[in-house]
């Protein structure tokens, strides 16, 4: 090694984010005894969009990057809104974004019998309350923002009359919202979290782990924060809107201080994205209401709809490392999503041809009955791609867009008179043109050069317009799926004086039979290729054998590069 290099000095490491900084000084110092353990806790109550996906990155990305462990635990607390395939469908969608979580995987009702014995505790020691107040009494005793609330009558029951209703409760013997469990904390408290927030409820109903063995189910927040400290957690990684939650959850934890974990909760802003609602609320509507296909219709923002369509997890994991872990809400344009997908799929997916919208081409001198094999490059970014063999024949086809009777100025595609270059193959010039009895065109015919096939001596012979095309004889009709944003709006939702469902582009989908070279007639689902001038396209799995359908993925124009190289 020269001098040089031996003395230079290191490339400066990359800031760390706020919370790896919190978690990179705990290490420092010892806390949670040197450890690093997070946890991702999905509720099985829908699937999972791209603003899970940013949390997934988070907290399997930081307890990887520190030597630590995540866990997927499911916070099943809900049997109303719960069900097996929206369990499954997590599991798939973790792994498929590229992170495992070993033999850790649990659920809050793995810990019922144990969260249940920290309400007896709490019981005991005066600090919760059976209360027989209705919903709506209990918000009425709650107070408001700027008046402190109320206590409730039954605030004060003793502690055995409390434990007897509480054991009542979990036999089954009342009534859904007859009663429900109290924290006694401060109704006089500023946050409204605190004043004696509901830490169990009645709910007769089918749990999808635990059947019917409970009627007695524990509120969300504190299932989660006992299930930190069950788990061992050091850094519960939780979106802004639990920030108002996080007195009540460090009170959890505080009266349980024998439980194995003593959790920090840290929280981040969660992913707002421009012309996107990732409300579950919203997205189950579209689903429900048959607006789209399902939960993965490709133009749903949920993780299963956006690998339907064609995202790959490399592109979705590069586009959260690139809008980062902030303290402030902000608003992601889109189109930096769309720039990761089009990053990634530029440098790993195939190339082949298709036409949208044909237009028949027949090649007067090129002799009938004749077809070439043209080699065709698989991908220009990856060498080892290799090529493949596309069929060239007298009648080819192109896309309607790439001629012009009367071209406009700078149009240096197809039109009467003028040559361009078959991608792959010759150059041809426009001769005539054939148009049916409303005066449409529906055939070019053409002349070619034989000697500007590739390797041949006039190969060299420039013209400034290159057309992809298929083989007549040998195109594959396929179904193209054009999708585009599902919003026309840059914030949908918030706008209140009409509904979500109003602000739907009315051209999120259109539905095209195309012509694509052969080599796609089997093509495998999931596979996305690049269709050359047009964008990237997902087999989907309706294809059948000699029918494939793909997904438009994305177009090849990227506003968000040249939103950069404008700033740059």
């Amino acid at each position: 090694m020269s001098d040089a290099t031996s003395n230079a000095s290191p490339a400066p490491a990359a800031p760390l984010d706020f919370i790896r900084q919190i978690v990179s000084e705990d290490l420092k110092a010892g806390r949670h005894g040197a450890r690093v353990h997070t946890r991702f806790p999905p509720e099985p109550n829908g699937y999972l969009h791209i603003g899970h996906a940013k949390s997934i990155c988070l907290n399997f990305g930081v307890a990887s990057e520190f030597g630590g462990l995540c866990n997927l635990r499911l916070d099943d607390t809900n049997p109303t809104k719960e069900d097996v395939e929206y369990v499954d469908s997590i599991r798939a969608d973790v792994r498929w974004l590229g992170f495992d979580w070993d033999t850790r995987e649990f659920y809050a009702s793995d810990y019922f019998e144990q969260i249940y014995d920290c309400a007896v505790a709490l019981i005991r020691r005066g600090l919760a309350y059976v209360d027989d107040l209705t919903a709506d009494q209990i918000r009425e005793y709650r107070g408001t923002l700027t008046q402190p609330g109320r206590n409730s009558p039954f605030r004060d029951r003793p502690a055995d009359e409390n434990l007897s209703l509480f054991e009542r409760m979990r036999a089954g013997e009342f009534p859904d919202g007859s009663h429900v469990l109290r924290a006694k904390i401060d109704m006089a408290s500023p946050n409204m979290n605190m004043r004696d927030p509901t830490l169990f409820r009645i709910r007769h109903a089918h749990h999808h782990r635990t059947g019917d063995r409970w009627c007695l189910y524990p509120m969300y927040d504190f299932a989660h924060a006992l299930s930190d400290a069950i788990e061992g957690i050091t850094h519960s990684l939780c979106t802004l809107e639990f920030e108002d939650h996080r007195p009540l959850y460090n009170w959890i934890i505080e009266q349980f201080p024998d439980l194995p974990g003593d959790p920090q909760q840290i929280e981040f802003a969660r992913l707002n994205l421009t012309y996107t609602v990732m409300s579950k609320r919203k997205l189950l509507e579209l689903v429900e209401k048959k607006i789209v296909s399902g939960w993965d219709d490709p133009r749903m923002p949920t993780i299963s709809g956006m690998r339907r369509r064609g995202y790959t997890p490399t592109s979705i994991r590069e586009f959260c490392a690139r809008i980062g872990v902030a303290k402030n809400e902000s608003l992601i344009d889109v189109a930096l999503l769309e720039h990761s997908v089009r990053e990634d799929l530029n440098r790993v997916a195939p190339r082949a041809m298709a036409v949208l919208k044909p237009l028949k081409i027949v090649i007067e001198n090129y002799p009938e009955g004749q077809v070439e094999m043209m080699e065709a490059i698989n991908n220009p970014e990856d060498e080892a791609a290799g090529t493949r063999q596309v069929p060239f024949s007298r009648e080819l086809y192109i896309e309607q867009d790439d001629f012009r009777e009367v071209p406009p100025k700078k149009f240096f595609r197809l039109f009467p008179g003028n040559e361009v270059r078959l991608r792959y193959a010759y150059i041809i010039r426009c001769e005539s043109v054939v148009k049916d009895e409303a005066g449409e065109v529906v055939e070019l015919r053409c002349t070619y050069d034989p000697d500007t096939r590739g390797g041949s001596a006039g190969e060299q012979r420039r013209v400034k317009g290159t057309l992809h095309w298929v083989s007549a004889p040998h195109a594959v009709r396929a179904e193209v799926r054009l999708y585009d944003r599902l919003f026309t709006t840059e914030q949908p939702g918030t706008d209140d004086t009409r509904h979500f469902t109003e602000e739907m582009n009315p051209h999120a989908l259109e539905v095209t039979d195309a012509l694509v070279e052969p080599s796609l007639g089997d093509a495998t689902a999931g596979i996305t290729w690049q269709f050359e001038r047009l964008g990237y396209f997902c087999a989907d799995p309706d294809g059948t054998p000699g029918r494939p359908v793909f997904n438009r993925t994305v177009t090849l124009r990227d506003s968000w590069a040249k939103i950069e190289k404008a700033n740059g």
